[in-house]
């Protein structure tokens, strides 16, 4: 597999989650998130706002990543999935963990959340 990393080198990831320039340890692929539009007395999905529509990027060990863009374009949306605060509408969140393996953090559910908690952070920029 083949893949653009954060500082815009192309790199080849192994199915360990390694890559020619070192260890990848958050893997976001695809990522979607959708908020369904409703209407009627009975609330039904007539649309959906596609708040965060297939992002992919990786983060290897030692980077520090910041998203940028514009007021309304998702950057806090695709944080809080990664997170996992949100549920995703599509994509996989993968992260290494202490053994060096990568898991999909899509299907845990909160309490399997926490000790990947410790490891990632969104910070503000106020």
């Amino acid at each position: 597999m083949s893949e653009q990393s954060t500082n815009g080198q192309q790199l080849s990831t192994s199915q360990n989650g390694s890559t020619a320039a070192g260890n990848i340890l958050l893997d976001v692929r695809n990522l979607q998130k959708w908020f369904p539009i409703t209407a009627g007395f009975f609330r039904r999905t007539i649309g959906h706002v596609k708040a965060v529509d297939d992002i992919s990027f990786h983060v290897l060990q030692g980077e520090t990543v910041g998203l940028v863009g514009e007021s309304g374009c998702g950057k806090t949306t695709a944080g809080r999935c990664i997170l996992r605060a949100y549920d995703l509408t599509g994509g996989q969140v993968l992260f290494q963990d202490h053994d060096g393996k990568m898991v999909d953090l899509g299907p845990l559910t909160n309490n399997e959340m926490k000790p990947y908690r410790q490891h990632v952070r969104m910070i503000f920029q106020d």
